[in-house]
């Protein structure tokens, strides 16, 4: 089956910086729909960012203006450039992928709508 691996977690100041990356293991190819979501303590599962496999990206309201979402589709593996940090985006990051299935109208895509799921990097921001 698809395993996702994510790293480039890590602990900033408000206002850094960070690039964790996801990772899919194994020959196939993913070429569908990949997204990032993120979740806080007592918090639901919320979305990014996403990118189809045209490279058409999609943002989150909070998020908007800081991160930029990429793929390098050769090595199957997507990336989350996070500037200006910010306490409130303190969370788990998620990978989420399709191996064909476009993103759609509706975006960002909805938790529902991934079918492959990585374990997850810890993102902290100090104030």
């Amino acid at each position: 089956q698809v395993q996702l691996v994510e790293s480039g977690g890590g602990s900033v100041q408000s206002g850094g910086s960070l690039r964790p990356s996801c990772a899919a293991s194994g020959y196939t190819y993913v070429g569908g729909c990949m997204g990032w979501f993120r979740q806080a303590p007592g918090k639901g599962r919320e979305g990014v960012a996403d990118i189809d496999s045209d490279g058409s990206t999609s943002y989150g309201d909070s998020v908007k203006g800081r991160f930029t979402i990429s793929r390098d589709n050769a090595k199957n593996t997507l990336f989350l450039q996070m500037n200006s940090l910010k306490p409130e985006d303190t969370a788990m990051y998620y990978c989420a992928a399709n191996l064909y299935d476009s993103c759609g109208a509706a975006r960002p895509r909805e938790r529902a709508g991934f079918a492959y799921w990585g374990q997850g990097t810890q993102v902290t921001v100090s104030s």
